[in-house]
C-alpha cells in the first residue's frame, strides 16, 4: 500500500481548515501569516493569501469569502474572489478558539478566551449578538442546520443550548455530565456535531465515546462506542448523515455507520494527532489537518463496499424512536434541576479529574442503580419557555431579523450530477491530459506562471505534433482530425475563452479566440467536423462553426449542465434533471441536429442505475451515442434517430471479462473511444482511477452483450455446450444491434451522388455493409438453429421461431434452413420451414399460424 503523504500547508503546528459549501475550495490557517486556498480535486499548488495575523486558531468559509480567527483576538474576512482582506469583523481581548458560520453565511459565531460568546454579523459588523449565560469561557461553537440554535461547550463541561431566531438570544438548555472540563488549549473536542437532517446532535464524551443527543427533548439516545483509546480530538458526519468519523489523540482514525454504530474500518496511518476533519461536500473525499501543520486530502476514503452508504439520499439521525416534538399537559414539568444528578452522579469536575488522578482514585463508594450518568439543567431563570396549559410552547418569532422565510432544519437537498469534461483527466503533481482519443492526446504542465501545452497524433504522417506556451490555462480541449479545441476558465485580467486551432487548410491557417460574457464560463467544450459546442455556467449551449461564427445559442433545459459530445452536425447535451428516488438528480439528454435546426430526442432519461456516475460520453466512428458508467458498462443509443424510441443498450460490461474471471486481476478502464466494433480504452491497473504518464497504451475489447451469467466450469460436456449455446445467442443479439444500428445510420443520411462516390473511392458503401450484416445476422441464426436441431425433436417448436426471425427475403437463408433440418433429420421441422417459405413467396405474414 503507498504511503499516506500529507501536504504541507504551515508551518509545524495546530492547522484548521474548512470547505467551501459547494466544494470547490479548502481554506487553511495555521501558526504562519498565510492562508492558503486549494481548489478540490487538483494537484496544483495552492492560492496563498499573506495575511498580518499569525497563530490561527479557526478558519471557515462561504463560497464567496472566509473568516479565520487568531490568538491575536482578530477576526478576519477575506474574499475569495479577489483574495484580500475585507474587513476585520470583531476584535478580542483573548485568543479566538473556534468559529462557526451559519448556514445562510450571514452570522459568524466567535468563541474565544473571554467568558462572552460573540455572534457577528458578516456583512454589518456593528451588528453583534452576546452570549452570556456561561462562567467560564467557549471552547468551541457550533450552528444547527437551520441556524436559529447554536451549541457552545463550554470548558467548564456544560454544553449550552441558545435560540438564535432572534437578537434577543435565549438559553434553552444546559446539558453536563458529558463533554469534559478541559483547558481552552487542549487539543480534546468537546465540539457538538450536528446530525444534517437537524433532528440531533452527537458529543465527544469523557469516556472517549460519542453520544447522540435528540434535538426535542435533549435526551440521550444511541452511543458510539468502543472505537478510540483516548480522547476524541475531532469528529464530522457524512454530508447526508449516513456515516460518522472520528479521530482521537492516539493517531486513531474510525469511520463509523451511523445507523448501526458500528465500526466500518479504523484506519492506522495517521501520523500525528488530527485536529480538524470534515468530508467533502459532494465526492467521497475525507480531508483532516494536524498538529504538525499538513493538510491531508484522502481520495475514495470511504471502502467500495460501503460506498452506497454515502452515495444515499439524506438519512435520519440515530435516535432511539420517533423523538417527541410535543410536551403532554399531563407530563411532569422541568423544574429546576441545578445540582440535581441523574445515575451514578458524575459531574464534569470527576471527569476532570479523573483524567488527572486515574479513575480508581476517584472511584464512588456506591454505584447508583441507574447507572445513567447524564445530567439535564434547566437554569429556571426564564430563559427556556414553560409549556401552557394545552402543554405546548410558544412559536419562535417569525420577523426576527435573518429569521423571515427561514429553512427548517430538516430541509432535504438533492445530490446533483457536477460538470466534467469527457477525456481528461485531473491533475496528478503538475501534469494532466486534457484530451485523449483515437486521434491523439493533449496534455498540459503547470509552470507556475503560466502552462505549456502539448498536442501529440498516433498518425504523424497526417498530422505533426505541436506544442505552445499558454498564458491563458486552458482546462478543457478536444482533438480531431481537422484541429484542437481549447477553452479556459475566466481570470482576474480575462473571461473565458474559447480557443480553436484549425491543423491546415488551404489557405493559411488562422486561429480563433471568443470571449464569453463576463461571470459565464465553460463547463464542457466538444468538437466535430462541422461545429464547435459549449455549455455554459449560465446554463447556454453555444454552437460556433469551424470559422467561429456564432450558430446557435439557447438555454439548456435540463441544469445545471455536466457535459456534451459532437459528431458532424450532431450534438448530445447532458444535465440535471427531476430527483429520482435514491436522491439524486436524474441525468437528461438531448439529441440536435444543428446544421437542420432538428431535435432528436428532448430531455430523455440517461440509462444509469442506482448508485452509478456517469464517466464519459461520446459518438462512435458511426455517428452513435455511447456512455460508460462507473461499474464499467458501455452503453450504446439505438433507434435515437426517431422520437421516443431511444434505447440505451448494454454492448459491454468489463466486469465480466475472462481477464476479470477468478479475481486474476485487479483493474479497471478508462473509456477512450467505440471504433470498427470494438471498445477502445485504456487499462488502470490496481486502484487507479485515471490515466498517467508515461502515455499509456491503449487496448481493446471485444463487444460482449451481458444476455446471461457465464458458465463457471467448462470442464464438462453439458458445460460446454451450454457455453457452446449462450455464445451463439449473444452473438445473434450483439448482430442484430449492429445491424439496426447501421440500418438506421443509412436509412437517415442524406448523401449526395458526390458523397457517395467518395465513399465507395474510401471502400465504404452503406447499402453494402447493411447487407452484409444482414446475412451475419441470419448467420447466426443458423447457427442457432443448428444447435436446436441437434438437441432434439423437443426442441422444434423453438427451431421454428428461430427460423421465422431471418432477415432475408430472397429465399436463400430459408432454403439453407431447410438443409440444416434434414441434416439432423428433422422432416416435421423441413415441412414447417417451406411452408414458411410459400408465405413469404406469397407476401404473407409470419405471424399467421404455421
Amino acid at each position: 500500500m503507498a504511503t499516506l503523504r500529507g501536504r504541507p500547508a504551515h508551518a509545524p503546528g495546530p492547522t484548521y481548515f474548512s470547505y467551501t459549501p459547494d466544494g470547490k475550495h479548502l481554506v487553511t490557517a495555521g501558526l504562519n501569516g498565510a492562508v492558503r486556498i486549494f481548489d478540490h480535486g487538483s494537484d496544483d499548488e495552492p492560492a496563498i493569501i499573506d495575511v498580518p495575523t499569525e497563530n490561527h486558531l479557526a478558519a471557515v468559509a462561504a463560497n464567496g469569502f472566509f473568516v479565520i480567527g487568531s490568538e491575536s483576538g482578530d477576526v478576519t474576512k477575506y474574499s475569495l474572489v479577489t483574495k484580500r482582506m475585507e474587513e476585520i469583523l470583531v476584535r478580542c481581548t483573548a485568543p479566538v478558539r473556534d468559529l462557526a458560520l451559519s448556514p445562510d453565511a450571514q452570522w459568524v459565531a466567535v468563541a474565544s478566551d473571554e467568558h462572552d460568546v460573540k455572534i457577528v454579523n458578516t456583512s454589518d459588523m456593528s451588528r453583534v449578538i452576546f452570549l452570556r449565560e456561561h462562567l467560564r469561557s467557549v471552547k468551541q461553537v457550533a450552528f444547527d442546520r437551520s441556524g436559529t440554535t447554536l451549541a457552545a461547550s463550554c470548558t467548564d463541561g456544560i454544553i449550552y443550548m441558545y435560540s438564535i431566531s432572534s437578537e434577543q438570544p435565549q438559553l434553552i438548555k444546559r446539558v453536563d455530565g458529558l463533554i469534559g472540563m478541559v483547558q481552552s488549549d487542549s487539543e480534546q473536542s468537546i465540539r457538538a456535531i450536528w446530525h444534517p437532517d437537524g433532528t440531533a446532535l452527537a458529543l465527544p464524551t469523557s469516556n472517549r465515546e460519542m453520544q447522540v443527543l435528540s434535538r426535542s427533548d435533549w435526551s440521550k439516545h444511541k452511543i458510539f462506542s468502543g472505537g478510540h483509546k483516548a480522547q476524541v480530538s475531532a469528529a464530522a458526519w457524512s454530508p447526508n448523515g449516513a456515516l460518522l468519523v472520528t479521530a482521537d489523540l492516539n493517531k486513531g482514525l474510525v469511520l463509523w455507520d451511523s445507523k448501526t454504530q458500528k465500526v466500518l474500518k479504523t484506519f492506522d496511518d495517521v501520523r500525528d494527532p488530527i485536529l480538524d476533519i470534515h468530508f467533502h461536500p459532494k465526492d467521497n473525499v475525507l480531508s483532516y489537518t494536524n498538529n504538525n501543520g499538513e493538510l491531508f486530502i484522502r481520495q475514495d476514503f470511504v471502502p467500495d463496499a460501503h460506498i452506497r452508504l454515502l452515495r444515499a439520499s439524506l438519512q435520519q439521525a440515530p435516535l432511539n424512536g420517533t423523538a417527541l416534538t410535543e410536551v403532554s399537559g399531563n407530563a411532569r414539568k422541568a423544574g429546576t434541576t441545578a445540582g440535581k444528578q441523574y445515575g451514578n452522579g458524575r459531574t464534569a469536575e470527576e471527569d476532570y479529574l479523573d483524567d488527572l488522578l486515574g479513575p480508581d482514585a476517584m472511584a464512588p463508594d456506591m454505584m447508583s442503580e441507574t447507572g445513567d450518568n447524564f445530567i439535564e439543567d434547566d437554569d429556571g431563570a426564564g430563559y427556556a419557555e414553560e409549556p401552557n396549559r394545552s402543554g405546548k410552547r410558544h412559536a419562535e418569532p417569525l420577523d426576527g431579523p435573518e429569521s423571515k422565510r427561514r429553512a427548517a432544519y430538516n430541509t432535504w437537498r438533492p445530490q446533483v450530477h457536477d460538470a466534467f469534461q469527457p477525456g481528461s483527466t485531473p491533475w496528478k503533481g503538475n501534469r494532466r491530459y486534457l484530451c485523449l482519443n483515437l486521434t491523439g492526446f493533449v496534455w498540459t504542465v503547470n509552470q507556475d506562471t503560466h502552462h505549456t501545452v502539448t498536442v501529440e497524433f498516433y498518425d504523424r504522417q497526417a498530422h505533426r505534433d505541436f506544442h505552445f506556451t499558454d498564458p491563458f490555462r486552458y482546462d478543457k480541449a478536444c482533438l480531431n482530425e481537422k484541429g484542437s479545441l481549447f477553452s479556459c476558465p475566466p481570470a482576474r485580467d480575462h473571461p473565458s475563452v474559447i480557443y480553436y486551432r484549425p491543423h491546415e487548410t488551404w489557405t493559411t491557417r488562422v486561429d480563433w479566440r471568443t470571449e464569453l460574457p463576463p461571470g459565464e464560463e465553460v463547463t464542457s467544450l466538444s468538437l466535430s467536423d462541422t461545429c464547435v459546442v459549449a455549455t455554459t455556467s449560465a446554463g447556454y449551449v453555444r454552437v460556433y462553426s469551424l470559422f467561429g461564427l456564432p450558430l446557435k445559442v439557447y438555454r439548456q433545459k435540463s441544469t445545471p449542465a455536466v457535459t456534451c459530445a459532437s459528431w458532424r452536425d450532431y450534438i448530445i447535451t447532458i444535465g440535471n434533471g427531476a430527483v429520482g428516488g435514491d436522491g439524486t438528480t436524474r441525468l437528461l439528454y438531448t439529441i440536435d441536429n444543428v446544421k437542420r435546426d432538428e431535435t432528436y430526442q428532448s430531455e430523455d432519461i440517461v440509462a444509469l442505475t442506482e448508485g452509478t456516475e456517469l464517466r464519459s460520453v461520446f459518438f462512435s466512428d458511426n455517428g452513435d451515442p455511447c456512455i460508460y458508467d462507473s461499474d464499467g458498462v458501455l452503453l450504446i443509443l439505438q433507434h435515437w434517430r426517431t422520437p421516443s424510441q431511444a434505447k440505451w443498450i448494454p454492448l459491454l460490461d468489463t466486469r465480466t471479462l475472462d481477464r476479470l474471471a477468478g479475481g486474476k486481476k485487479e483493474e479497471s478502464y478508462w473509456p477512450v473511444a467505440v471504433a470498427n466494433d470494438r471498445f477502445h480504452c485504456i487499462i488502470l491497473k490496481g486502484g487507479e482511477q485515471y490515466p498517467y504518464f508515461p502515455r499509456p497504451l491503449l487496448s481493446d475489447f471485444e463487444f460482449r452483450i451481458p444476455i446471461a451469467a457465464p458458465v463457471p466450469d467448462e470442464t464438462n460436456d453439458d458445460d460446454k455446450e451450454l457455453a457452446h449455446q449462450r455464445g451463439l445467442e449473444e452473438k445473434y443479439v450483439r448482430s442484430s444491434i449492429m445491424y439496426s444500428l447501421m440500418r438506421d445510420l443509412v436509412e437517415n443520411t442524406n448523401t449526395t451522388r458526390s458523397s457517395q462516390e467518395r465513399e465507395r473511392l474510401r471502400g465504404y458503401d452503406g447499402m453494402v455493409q447493411v447487407g452484409s450484416m444482414e446475412r451475419e445476422v441470419d448467420k447466426a441464426l443458423l447457427q442457432l438453429l443448428a444447435a436446436e436441431c441437434r438437441a432434439g425433436d423437443e426442441h422444434g417448436m423453438k427451431a421454428l421461431e428461430i427460423v421465422s426471425l431471418l432477415k432475408d427475403r430472397t429465399g436463400k437463408m430459408l432454403e439453407a434452413a431447410g438443409k440444416v433440418a434434414q441434416r439432423f433429420d428433422r422432416d416435421v421441422l423441413n415441412e414447417k420451414i417451406n411452408e414458411l417459405a410459400e408465405r413469404r413467396l406469397k407476401g404473407l405474414s409470419d405471424d399467421d399460424e404455421f
